[in-house]
């Protein structure tokens, strides 16, 4: 789809304004009640990301390849979702819900019905994403799912970049996970640089593409400076997370994510690949994730 074919859909409450695109379901834009835009705008020089939806896989699969039932189709990162048209569902002035379903296109890569409806929904300065990946088939439905939203760094009057950090609501201590140049996962675990629940940002962490956290304590962290608005990001049903962004951009992404890049060397059936979840016949599964901006900083 071109972009020429999506629509911008604005939503809004007594504390944020929202817009989100029809095309990929992307989230475009994040207002708090002062005025400050909160996200990464899309600069294509550097990414022209801004929250990809990513579905039906997270990341990198190892030659591209996604195997059903001993046969191979061509996946390319973080799925298709991202670059297709979502008819909009539902709509008010302070939630919508857009919908993706099967069809030639899709069928060619991953040979699977589905239905997924993402609803944004605004109230106070909370902005809650859920999206709904519903089996209407009669054989098992697997898949990967995840949120990509990138937020500024530096945030508005929130000081430089390097006062900015991300804090877990938990301590997290157990390894992480890095990627190789394919941006497949490597076997061997990592140091995490998170110390305590603090993980300070900084350049260098990114040199080697994402942190990847696959033994994750928290299912909430707060991301901030020194002043100005912080921001909540919330995910309970998300058991993976992604931190990223290229060294020196505006940005950073806080990714809640249902699975990861293919290991380093898999081989096997999709739907055994670790992080893949299987939705049943007939069954709905959510993915939520609620973002929340606040007047403080997390430090």
């Amino acid at each position: 789809m071109t972009q020429s074919a999506a629509e911008t859909i604005a939503i809004s409450s007594s504390g944020l304004a929202v817009t989100v695109s029809t095309l990929g379901a992307e989230l475009q834009s994040i207002q708090d009640a002062a005025g400050n835009d909160l996200m990464w705008n899309g600069d294509p020089a550097v990414w022209s990301g801004r929250a990809p939806i990513l579905f039906p896989i997270v990341g990198e699969l190892a030659g591209g390849r996604c195997r059903v039932d001993g046969k191979d189709y061509a996946l390319s990162r973080h799925g298709f979702a991202r670059r297709r048209l979502f008819a909009i569902e539902a709509r008010t002035p302070d939630a919508v819900t857009l919908r993706l379903v099967e069809d030639d296109e899709s069928l060619a890569v991953y040979p699977f019905a589905f239905v997924l409806d993402i609803t944004f929904s605004v109230a106070g300065s909370r902005l809650d994403v859920v999206a709904a990946l519903t089996n209407p088939s009669d054989v098992p439905l697997p898949a990967s799912f995840g949120y990509h939203p990138a937020f500024l760094w530096p945030l508005p009057g929130a000081g430089d970049r390097d006062g900015h950090a991300i804090r877990f609501d938990q301590p997290e201590t157990a390894p992480i996970r890095r990627l190789d140049g394919h941006g497949l996962v490597v076997p061997e675990p990592r140091e995490n640089p998170v110390v305590g629940d603090l993980l300070v940002l900084r350049d260098e962490l990114f040199t080697d593409d994402a942190l990847v956290f696959d033994q994750l304590a928290s299912r909430t962290v707060t991301y901030g400076g020194n002043g100005g608005p912080s921001i909540r990001v919330e995910f309970p049903e998300m058991p993976d997370l992604g931190i990223w962004t290229k060294p020196g951009a505006g940005y950073v992404c806080i990714e809640p994510w249902q699975g990861h890049a293919d290991p380093v060397g898999y081989d096997g059936e999709f739907a055994a690949k670790p992080g893949v979840v299987t939705v049943a016949p007939g069954e709905t599964r959510l993915f939520a994730m609620g973002i929340t901006v606040e007047a403080t900083d997390p430090v």
